[in-house]
């Protein structure tokens, strides 16, 4: 009887290793970027998302979000203050990176966020890139959300000159899955047209929130709708897009 309880023993410790093993496989997405990616305080109160924060509800259980965009960063910015070494450090083989930036590139009166968009954003995006290719992981590359920027004419206009075209280039030049959010989220304010695209942002009258009770007008962060509306256009082109990404996508 003792040798086999002995035995039963042993069988135990070696299923339950191999559960902590496979428990240690599951997949990560890590979200590197800005605000509009990134989690945002107080969700009970607060209005704003980014679409990194809502994407876990269109994803199972085998794969997890870690999301480490932050709010107001660049890829300078990221970088200098070694949140993409807190990324690299724990990327493991399987893993996903997801890299949108360009709002905060743009800032050219802040020599601490501010990059070439010829120079240094390329060569910092391709440093994400290659860092996460020495690990093992699957960078994806995503041009930035548009914002919402109507003229008179009611016409949708650009405010991220060349940085989304470099993005492309970089995913050409490394053949690394790209994303154009720019050109989805283009059709996604035009279709809800010059009214009806504030509710995908911040617009909200003086006292009509108590979040805001001076009211408030931003045209470039989420509102929940405006983040789900984006994450369901991030994960239908990831489906397409990535391979075997549809592995991790909840089904209807």
């Amino acid at each position: 009887m003792k040798i086999y309880k002995i035995g039963f023993l042993i069988v135990l410790m070696i299923f339950s290793s191999f559960k902590k093993e496979d428990s240690k496989k599951q997949i990560s997405i890590y979200t590197i970027g800005d605000s509009t990616m990134a989690d945002k305080i107080n969700p009970d109160e607060n209005p704003e998302r980014g679409w990194c924060q809502v994407l876990p509800q269109f994803l199972n259980d085998n794969v997890v979000v870690k999301n480490h965009a932050v709010n107001g960063r660049s890829t300078r910015s990221f970088i200098d203050e070694k949140k993409w070494d807190a990324v690299y450090h724990q990327l493991k083989k399987g893993d996903y990176v997801f890299i949108q930036f360009g709002h905060n590139d743009q800032k050219e009166k802040d020599p601490k966020r501010y990059t070439n968009p010829t120079t240094a954003y390329r060569n910092n995006l391709i440093k994400f890139v290659n860092e996460s290719r020495e690990k093992g992981a699957i960078p994806v590359l995503f041009t930035s959300i548009v914002r919402r920027n109507f003229n008179e004419e009611g016409t949708l206009v650009d405010t991220h000159m060349m940085y989304p075209f470099v993005v492309r280039f970089v995913a050409n030049e490394l053949n690394v899955p790209f994303i154009d959010l720019q050109y989805l989220t283009e059709k996604l304010e035009e279709s809800y047209g010059v009214k009806g695209s504030k509710k995908l942002h911040l617009h909200y009258q003086p006292n009509e929130i108590s979040y805001y009770p001076k009211g408030k007008e931003d045209n470039t962060h989420l509102s929940v709708l405006g983040a789900t509306e984006v994450a369901k256009l991030a994960v239908l082109e990831l489906s397409k897009n990535v391979k075997n990404f549809s592995n991790f996508i909840k089904k209807d």
